[in-house]
């Protein structure tokens, strides 16, 4: 199995998801990209620029480049890249799970989980 990550973010629902779309893939130009996500999803009562500019400083990044490299052309077309993908695929919220091709909306059940836990691994 392998746990891939498309941003989806959609401002009606959450007004900061760009930004912290954007922040994790300026942190991922300098290898912290999970990191990042973690620190992002685990507190997001929190996520105003000084907030980011902090978890980037905790992270060890240079938050000059964090900073540069989030409002950049570049992140903002990959970020952008991901939203449409995911619309051009059926996704409609956050999370959606694809397994096998087929999606899965919203907060993934148990049995959906245990599946994949037991899930054998690709050749």
């Amino acid at each position: 199995m392998r746990r891939v990550f498309r941003h989806f973010p959609v401002r009606a629902k959450h007004p900061r998801a760009w930004a912290t779309a954007c922040a994790a893939e300026a942190a991922g130009l300098q290898d912290a990209f999970w990191p990042m996500h973690d620190a992002l999803y685990a507190d997001q009562g929190r996520l105003a620029d000084p907030h980011l500019w902090g978890r980037a400083s905790d992270l060890g990044l240079d938050v000059e480049r964090f900073e540069a490299d989030r409002r950049s052309d570049a992140v903002l077309a990959r970020v952008r890249r991901d939203l449409h993908g995911g619309v051009r695929a059926g996704v409609v919220t956050t999370p959606t799970l694809v397994w096998e091709g087929v999606l899965h909306a919203g907060v993934p059940d148990a049995a959906l989980l245990d599946r994949l836990r037991e899930a054998p691994s690709p050749p």
